[in-house]
């Protein structure tokens, strides 16, 4: 390897630099994580509407804005586990995950 890529930090795309640093190039844009998220808010409102598009429940949660992004940038670590896995990378738990007392 000839040089380190390093992107640095622009406003508050953390998911973008990470895994572009990780990976060592340009390989997502926000409007990549954008569409992940996209897709992922449409999956999270067809199961809430398996319980009943009438529900009060389901009313609700279509008010809320998307839980995956917003507007300064961030992204869900779901966003970034989906674009992971598209690369056939996986995560590991430094430390314990089941959240248990130590």
């Amino acid at each position: 390897m000839d040089s380190i890529f390093h992107e640095k930090q622009e406003g508050s795309l953390c998911a973008q630099h990470c895994l572009n640093n990780l990976l060592q190039g340009e390989y997502f844009t926000p409007v990549d994580l954008s569409s992940i998220a996209q897709q992922l808010d449409e999956e999270e409102r067809i199961r809430m509407a398996e319980g009943g598009v009438g529900s009060e429940e389901y009313r609700t949660f279509l008010q809320q804005p998307s839980g995956n992004m917003d507007d300064s940038g961030f992204f869900s670590i779901q966003v970034s586990t989906s674009l992971r896995g598209s690369l056939k990378l996986t995560q590991s738990c430094w430390k314990r995950c089941d959240h248990g007392n130590s």
